[in-house]
């Protein structure tokens, strides 16, 4: 079985090995398509600051179940699938009360865990999340990053008709921005690449607006007027845009801080005072967003084709990542190929590609 792994910041290596066997409880996946993720980049880079090496990643996935281990009834084989990343512990705080994908000792498979960068791909049946037959491959390696948007956006709640700012048109935010419509929300989305507001209004997101020719609190009063702005999803990671969402939120405003911060951004507690803001962070989603996620997607609520930019086979993992270094805003997502072998097609428990 063929594996990546990155042996060190951006050496990856594809070797074969073993192939797993799943043990009771467990589903073993044939992995057919992986996205590449902002994190993964920065891992190649050697500056994420919770991941070692060697590494094998991949958590964005989609595939199909090749074969169950003892005491699995579902999935089934030849089932369209994904699956949740976390390795959680259950007894901490947050696992009691149901929020494990905050554990205290959480760790995620293609960070602190090995990840699906392979052939097969052995996870527990409970992490597995079923995907229409409809579905493409894309749409299911999709499905992790529209989660993310998911909970995201429940840290919002009751968005309704609100007028809702989104910052950055990344895969992340574009996904944000998607969901948050699909609430019923206004949404306003901006990021500096023409590109990606390009992409943005092929999703169907019509306000758009370039932080170069216009600012902020400019372009709210051009598309929500007098009503102003109830809500931000911060979704760039950088301290311009959280400065931004602060000064332009109207009072009693909800923020919500989506994008990863390398550095520490300042923050103008006085302005978050003195309005009564809310920031929330949010960081990854638990399962009902996973089923959340293929439901929009499933119901054409969030428009995925727009988003697929470029494929890579698996022996051409770097250079996916170079590739992704050379474009950066002049892409959305990049996926990994991983096709069925052609002596397996047919066979039981894996279908025809």
């Amino acid at each position: 079985m063929r594996q990546a792994i990155m042996n060190e910041p951006g050496v990856i290596e594809i070797r074969d090995v073993t192939e797993p066997v799943p043990g009771p409880g467990q589903v073993r996946i044939r992995v057919r398509r992986i996205g590449v993720c902002g994190s993964d980049i920065h891992v190649w880079h050697g500056k994420h600051p919770y991941t070692g090496y060697p590494v094998v990643q991949g958590h964005e996935f989609s595939g199909v179940v090749e074969s169950t281990g003892e005491g699995v009834t579902e999935p089934a084989p030849a089932q369209k699938v994904t699956a949740l990343p976390q390795v959680v512990c259950g007894e901490c705080g947050p696992c009691r009360r149901g929020d494990y994908h905050i554990c205290d000792v959480l760790r995620v498979q293609g960070f602190q865990a090995p990840g699906c960068a392979q052939e097969l791909f052995v996870t527990d049946a409970e992490k597995v999340v079923g995907l229409p037959e409809s579905f493409t491959f894309e749409q299911g390696a999709l499905v992790e990053p529209t989660a993310v948007a998911v909970h995201a956006v429940t840290r919002a709640p009751d968005l309704g008709t609100k007028n809702v700012a989104v910052l950055g048109a990344g895969p992340i935010g574009n996904l944000v921005a998607q969901t948050a419509r699909a609430r019923g929300a206004n949404v306003l989305i901006t990021d500096v690449s023409g590109f990606r507001l390009d992409v943005a209004r092929r999703c169907g997101l019509e306000a758009t607006s370039n932080p170069r020719e216009e600012n902020l609190r400019a372009a709210v009063e051009r598309v929500f007027g007098r009503q102003g702005l109830e809500v931000v999803f911060e979704c760039v990671g950088i301290e311009e845009t959280l400065t931004a969402a602060v000064e332009t939120v109207g009072k009693g405003g909800t923020i919500v801080v989506v994008g990863v911060f390398a550095v520490p951004p300042r923050v103008n507690v006085g302005l978050v005072q003195d309005r009564e803001l809310n920031i929330h962070g949010t960081l990854m989603y638990r399962r009902e967003d996973y089923v959340e996620a293929v439901a929009l997607i499933g119901d054409g609520k969030i428009a995925t084709a727009p988003l697929e930019s470029k494929h890579f086979p698996l022996a051409e993992y770097a250079d996916a990542y170079a590739f992704i270094e050379e474009q950066h805003d002049r892409i959305m997502k990049v996926f990994i190929d991983l096709q069925v072998p052609v002596r397996l097609v047919g066979e039981e428990g894996v279908e025809p590609s």
